[in-house]
């Protein structure tokens, strides 16, 4: 099957620092962002994040929003790639 580039998702992994005692609330708010999934919280703040967007526009306004919510101390991404074919994931 031939794919356009339209039809690409980029890919990005993060890891979000957050203020022990806001995490939680942090998580929460991860969670009600589109395409965004936490997979995982250290008892420090630390966290792994995933964005998955329809372009790099997206990718970045994502990150931008993550890095500006209360409770955020820093934010880097740590991975970017394009998937031509998110449905086939292994």
């Amino acid at each position: 099957m031939n794919t356009t580039a339209s039809e690409a998702i980029s890919i990005s992994s993060l890891i979000v620092g957050a203020q022990p005692a806001k995490a939680a609330a942090v998580r929460a708010s991860l969670g009600t962002l589109a395409g965004v999934e936490v997979h995982a919280v250290t008892e420090d703040g630390r966290m792994i994040v995933t964005v998955e967007a329809a372009s790099d526009d997206a990718t970045v306004q994502a990150f931008e929003t993550i890095r500006r919510l209360p409770g955020v101390l820093s934010a880097a991404m740590v991975y970017h790639r394009y998937e031509s074919d998110p449905d086939g994931e292994v």
